[in-house]
């Protein structure tokens, strides 16, 4: 079995949720609908940003990469799922369940690095508002989010091309998703690189992330004790604590879920339900947060819908 080649083993088997009778078809409305709320919020936090040029600036620039990647982490995953639950069909094609893996882990790290990113953009423009048009040029922020998509490609890519060295003799995956610690139960042979190559990678990306956070949150903090004026303290609210907020909720529903398979008294399903919960909560969170605390987008989008909804009214 160890030697079978993955010609032979086309397709793979996901576990499924234990769903009470009758409760299928509600469950999968519902993540029809959150699916669609997703798309259509993010998609419009897009659009604003696209369209509108008194969001032309580097931070909008540099938030565009947020809502898109929460579609990429969103439509790997949901449609999947919600597709394994109405037909009750748990195979998927090998070749389709690495790509799933590979674009979830693209959002998670693309969250982290994004988030590393803006929260840079904002100690230059609280801690140094004179020089923020000399630090945050046009050339630094393309170079800004090219990293941003580099670094976490690049990454999530060398993890994923360690599993070509080992031969695959297994075809079950007890998730409702293919990840890929997921996809290293399926392999055989000497797995010890590949386990320390995705903790170095997370490793890599959390002190990353954090330290970027850290240091410019921090900055952030201590000019706004320093500073006597009002409208830095506001500009630090209502940028800052946007992006805090997304930060600590993925953190803490990742850490959550990590540690949840360390532990054998946690179900398999609160398991899974936290699995998903991880791409749910930023597409869901992102444009309602931006769309509260950043003072441009909220007043965009109101004006445009009184321009072009309300007229009809």
């Amino acid at each position: 079995m160890a030697n079978e080649s993955w010609g032979l083993m086309p397709y793979v088997s996901l576990d499924t949720f234990v769903i009470p009778h009758g409760g299928k078809y509600p469950i999968f409305i519902l993540g029809l609908l959150i699916y669609f709320v997703c798309l259509f919020s993010n998609v419009t936090l897009l659009a604003v940003i696209v369209l509108h040029r008194n969001l032309h600036k580097p931070v909008y620039f540099i938030l565009f990469s947020l809502p898109l990647n929460d579609l990429i982490g969103i439509t790997a995953m949901l449609p999947g799922v919600l597709a394994g639950i109405i037909t009750e069909n748990n195979r998927i094609p090998y070749p389709l369940c690495v790509l799933q893996a590979f674009l979830l882990h693209l959002y998670g790290g693309g969250i982290l690095f994004i988030l590393a990113a803006m929260s840079f953009d904002r100690y230059v423009a609280i801690c140094m508002p004179l020089r923020y048009s000399l630090v945050m040029t046009p050339r630094v922020v393309v170079c800004v989010i090219t990293l941003v998509w580099a670094l976490d490609f690049t990454l999530i890519t060398f993890l994923f091309s360690l599993q070509t060295r080992l031969p695959r003799c297994r075809s079950d995956i007890m998730n409702v998703f293919c990840d890929n610690p997921s996809l290293l139960k399926l392999m055989c042979g000497n797995k010890s690189v590949n386990n320390i190559v995705g903790l170095l990678n997370t490793a890599v990306m959390q002190a990353l992330s954090v330290s970027v956070q850290t240091f410019s949150y921090v900055k952030i903090l201590i000019t706004c004790m320093v500073t006597r004026r009002t409208d830095t303290k506001k500009k630090a609210v209502n940028t800052c604590v946007a992006q805090l907020v997304i930060l600590i909720v993925f953190e803490i529903v990742g850490t959550f879920t990590i540690l949840s398979h360390r532990f054998q008294n946690v179900s398999g399903d609160l398991q899974k339900v936290m699995g998903v919960l991880i791409f749910l909560i930023s597409p869901l969170l992102n444009p309602l947060v931006y769309g509260l605390y950043t003072s441009e987008i909220r007043n965009t989008v109101l004006r445009v819908l009184k321009n072009r909804v309300f007229v009809f009214v």
